[in-house]
């Protein structure tokens, strides 16, 4: 039996059965491109009061391994989808875009393809879309990009707050320079999925109290909002005099039943760990040093987009990634190799996977607790957890790595950290039976 039982209803309905506990009925409304659902996501039950379920994105790396490109084509699908459908133009590549992600092809490299004269700001979700929004504004010739972030700099203000209330981590912050949202340009909002858009709502509202304008984009690979859902944004668009589109690649409406309680349950460890070679790469020369958080005194980088950057700036990321994947592929041993991005530092990562040679998987952490069962179909089959390296307060989640499915493991860190901080990490490593670890980190400490 299946975990995540799936039946069709009809041409447009689905329903999810997750561990025999929890159904979701989705009726899907639009799907633009014709993608298959499964190509898209698998589900999973959260270990949340707040919310019962999880769609495990397939296109993410978030919980599930991909290929880099996967998500980099993702993201530049949704591109095409705005520029054709909320300006009117011809995106030119949307049909190479389709077929690339039907036909599961892993070639494919963002290029920037919307016109300097569609100039907004594009902001990433931290921390689940900070890669898929980077990803979206490289398809842009000329646009300001930044993410939110959860980190607390004791140096900086941030000029915008809000909330996201079902997360683990619920405050957003976010620290660029006035001049990128004191003006009345277009603002698109990128986030991996809409359940209620409630997160959307809070940020809109958070700007336009102090930084208004006409209009407003939400864009999402998936959404789900209800028909109350939708009217909260038609109140909010009357209420403020503004516009917002919206843009997804699935649409439709979602319901959830829950007939039984989950209990927690941990794997059993059935298979033998095996000590890994362990492997320092230095990339701090190519990067810039921007300022330190309140919960570790090494410099967070400037080119993550996380203090804002612009179209010109990520050219040059783009070639400095470039640069680095060489660095890289002179490392790699292994002939199946996985990279791992931690917390919101997970669009460089993904960008240098895609460069790095053939065979090689990304995906990051998390922090979101998920039931672990290992059944076939289910979102989350293994798991471990650690201390983030980088702020021991955090619990990180690694999902669905198989033991002894890679032969290397690349982890990309922004910041260098202490050894000590690594070792309840590489004990859980162990268990996945990987032979080789790179540890990669972009800025070293001061000290």
């Amino acid at each position: 039996m299946k975990d995540t039982q799936i039946s069709t209803l009809s041409k447009k309905t689905y329903t999810y059965t997750i561990l025999d506990s929890i159904n979701v009925d989705i009726e899907v409304t639009a799907n633009q491109y014709q993608l298959p659902l499964d190509d898209l996501f698998t589900m999973a039950a959260r270990i949340n009061k707040k919310r019962s379920f999880l769609f495990v994105s397939k296109v993410l790396g978030k919980h599930l391994p991909i290929h880099p490109q996967k998500g980099l084509l993702t993201a530049a699908l949704l591109a095409a989808s705005y520029v054709e459908r909320i300006k009117g133009l011809n995106a030119q590549v949307t049909e190479e875009l389709i077929n690339t992600f039907i036909q599961k092809e892993s070639q494919f490299q963002s290029k920037a393809f919307i016109p300097s004269s569609v100039n907004p700001v594009v902001i990433g979700f931290a921390e689940t879309a900070t890669a898929l929004g980077h990803a979206f504004f490289d398809c842009f010739e000329g646009a300001e990009f930044f993410h939110t972030t959860r980190e607390e700099i004791s140096s900086l203000i941030p000029c915008i707050t809000f909330e996201e209330e079902h997360s683990h981590a619920t405050s957003h912050r976010c620290y660029i320079p006035l001049n990128m949202i004191n003006n009345d340009r277009e603002i698109i909002l990128v986030d991996d999925e809409m359940t209620t858009g409630k997160t959307a709502i809070n940020i809109i509202q958070s700007i336009h109290a102090q930084f208004p304008r006409k209009e407003y984009t939400v864009v999402s690979i998936l959404d789900w909002r209800s028909a109350e859902n939708k009217q909260q944004f038609a109140q909010l668009e009357k209420t403020l005099g503004v516009t917002i589109n919206i843009v997804s690649l699935i649409s439709g409406e979602v319901q959830v039943e829950e007939s039984g309680k989950l209990q927690e349950q941990e794997l059993p460890l059935t298979y033998q760990g095996i000590e890994p070679s362990i492997e320092e790469v230095p990339l701090s020369d190519f990067f810039d040093k921007a300022c330190t958080s309140i919960n570790n005194s090494t410099p967070l980088i400037k080119e993550t987009g996380r203090f804002g950057t612009d179209s010109h700036d990520n050219r040059v990321l783009h070639k400095k990634i470039s640069d680095s994947a060489a660095v890289l592929r002179q490392h790699r041993t292994g002939g199946k190799t996985l990279c791992l991005g931690t917390g919101e530092f997970m669009y460089m990562p993904m960008k240098l996977a895609a460069e790095m040679g053939s065979n090689v998987f990304y995906q990051s952490t998390t922090r979101s607790p998920i039931y672990i069962q290992d059944i076939d179909g289910y979102g989350a089959r293994h798991g471990i957890s650690f201390p983030n390296p980088e702020d021991q307060d955090i619990a990180y989640f690694v999902y669905n790595i198989p033991p002894g499915e890679y032969d290397e493991l690349f982890v990309f860190l922004e910041r260098e950290v202490p050894a000590e901080n690594l070792k309840p990490f590489l004990k859980q490593v162990e268990k996945l039976q990987i032979k080789s670890i790179k540890i990669v980190f972009f800025s070293h400490s001061l000290g």
